[in-house]
C-alpha cells in the first residue's frame, strides 16, 4: 500500500463517521470529541514545563492493559506528566476522568497535519502505544523528532498484513518503533521472520492488572445477598448473540443456578426483554432491596464499571463476545478461579487459548454444548477445585510483565541516554 492509498483510506474513514454520526451514538461521540481538538490540546499543554510521556490506547480494553504500566511509571518517575489518548469513544468516554493521567485527549485522526501538530504540542520524551496501535503519520512524526516509540503487550498473528507479500508499507511502520515488547514468543518469532529485531517477549500487562483488581476487590453487598448460598454463574459483557445461546440454558437451569447478567451495553429494551423472559425471577441491581430478593434468580446489572468485582461471586463464568465481533476479557474471571465458558470466535486471543489449554476455559458452540459441559463440571467438585488451582498457577506464571517493561524503559528515557 502506498501513502496515497493510506491517506485516502483515512479520509474515507473520517468521512464515513461524519455521515454516520446523526444516526449512530458512538460515531457522533467520535466526531464531536474531535471538534477543535488541536486547539484544546494546545491550550492545555502550553503551560506545562515538565517532561511528558505519552500513552496511547485504542479503547478501554487496551487502557486496562496499559493501566498498570502507567501507574508504575507514575510512581517511578513522578516528575513526568502523563498524556493519555484514546482512539475510540468507548475508551475515552469511560476513562476521561481517570486520575492517573495529567491530560486525557482523543487521538486526532492520523493525517500528516494532525500528527505533526499533536507531537509538536505534546512534546513527549517517550511514546508508548498499547497492543495494536500502528499509525503511519504518528510513527513518522515521532521518528522525525527522534522520540523513542515503544509498543507494549503487542501480539501478532501469521495472517496479519505485516507478514504478507503486500505488507511492505506496514512493515515500514513497524520499523519506526524503537522496541516492541510482545505478549508471547510466537509474536516475537513472527517479527524476527520479517527481519524486525528490536523485539522482546515481556508478557501481558493485563495479568498484573487483573491480579491487582482481584486482590483489592471490594464487596458488593447486593450481589452477596443475591447469591446467598446458591451457586451463581456471572455472565459478563454479553451481546445479543450470546443471549441466544444463554437464554435456553438459563431457563433450563434456573432452579439449580442463579445468574448475574452484566450486558456489554446497557439498553433498556434488552433489560425489559430479559425481564419478560424470566417473568417474576429477575431483579435489577439499581432496584434491588432485601424484600425483592425472595424470588429473584436473575440479577440484571444496569450500570457499568463493576464487572471485574462481580466475578468474585462466580462459581461459573460466561464471557461474551465470542459469538460476534470478538471475545471480551477472560482474565478478569480467571483471577477468581471459576470455570469459564465462551463462544467460538476466540482464536485472536492468546489468553483464551492459554486458558483452554490449561483446562480453565471451555469454548461452546450451542446451548446443548454449554449444558453438557456445565453438567459435567457441576457434578465434579474435585475438577472445579483443580480448575481454580490451574487458573491461579497460570496467572502467577504470566505475571510480572509490568515490572519487566518498566525496568527496560529506563534505557529510553533522556536521563539514561544522556
Amino acid at each position: 500500500m502506498s501513502t496515497v492509498l493510506y491517506n485516502l483510506g483515512i479520509k474515507a474513514y473520517g468521512l464515513g463517521l461524519r455521515l454516520a454520526s446523526p444516526f449512530h451514538t458512538k460515531a457522533a461521540q467520535w466526531i464531536n470529541g474531535r471538534k477543535n481538538l488541536l486547539e484544546e490540546i494546545d491550550n492545555q499543554m502550553k503551560p506545562n514545563t515538565s517532561p511528558v510521556v505519552w500513552f496511547h490506547c485504542a479503547s478501554v480494553g487496551e487502557f486496562e492493559q496499559g493501566r498498570p504500566l502507567m501507574e508504575g511509571f507514575r510512581k517511578k518517575y513522578p516528575d513526568y506528566k502523563i498524556v493519555l489518548t484514546f482512539f475510540s469513544p468507548s475508551g475515552y468516554e469511560l476513562r476521561k476522568n481517570y486520575p492517573g493521567a495529567d491530560y486525557i485527549f482523543y487521538l486526532p485522526l492520523d493525517t500528516y497535519h494532525n500528527a505533526k501538530c499533536f507531537v509538536s504540542l505534546v512534546k513527549p520524551k517517550l511514546a508508548i502505544f498499547i497492543k495494536y496501535e500502528f499509525w503511519h503519520h504518528y510513527t513518522k512524526a515521532l521518528k522525525k523528532r527522534h522520540i523513542p516509540l515503544i509498543s507494549v503487550s503487542a501480539i501478532f498473528r501469521p495472517d496479519q498484513v505485516y507478514f504478507s507479500k503486500r505488507g511492505t508499507f506496514y512493515r515500514r511502520i513497524l520499523e519506526r518503533f524503537s522496541h516492541i515488547y510482545t505478549q508471547n514468543q510466537a509474536s516475537a518469532l513472527l517479527l524476527s521472520g520479517v527481519n524486525f529485531t528490536k523485539v522482546s517477549t515481556a508478557g501481558d500487562t493485563r495479568v498484573d492488572r487483573v491480579l491487582q483488581n482481584a486482590s483489592q476487590a471490594a464487596p458488593i453487598p447486593v450481589a452477596a445477598t443475591f447469591k446467598g448460598t446458591s451457586p451463581v454463574m456471572v455472565i459478563g459483557s454479553s451481546w445479543p448473540e450470546d443471549m441466544k445461546v444463554l437464554r435456553p440454558f438459563m431457563q433450563e437451569h434456573l432452579q439449580k443456578l442463579k445468574f448475574i447478567v452484566a450486558p456489554h451495553e446497557i439498553k433498556e429494551s434488552e433489560l425489559q426483554d430479559l425481564e419478560k423472559t424470566f417473568n417474576g425471577n429477575t431483579v435489577r441491581f439499581s432496584e434491588a432491596t432485601p424484600e425483592n430478593f425472595a424470588n429473584a434468580r436473575v440479577l440484571l446489572i444496569d450500570n457499568i464499571g463493576m464487572l471485574s468485582a462481580l466475578y468474585q461471586y462466580a462459581d461459573y463464568a460466561y464471557v461474551g463476545g465470542a459469538f460476534g465481533k470478538g471475545l471480551h476479557n477472560t482474565l478478569e474471571p480467571a483471577a477468581f478461579g471459576p470455570p469459564i465458558f465462551f463462544g467460538t470466535k476466540y482464536n485472536k486471543f492468546q489468553e483464551a487459548q492459554d486458558l483452554i489449554e490449561a483446562g480453565v476455559a471451555f469454548s461452546v458452540k450451542s446451548t446443548n454444548d454449554l449444558s453438557n459441559q456445565f453438567e459435567q463440571l457441576h457434578h465434579d467438585q474435585k475438577k472445579r477445585e483443580k480448575i481454580k488451582q490451574a487458573a491461579y498457577e497460570y496467572l502467577q506464571k504470566q505475571s510480572g510483565a509490568t515490572d519487566r517493561i518498566l525496568t527496560a524503559l529506563e534505557y529510553w528515557l533522556p536521563s539514561r541516554q544522556a
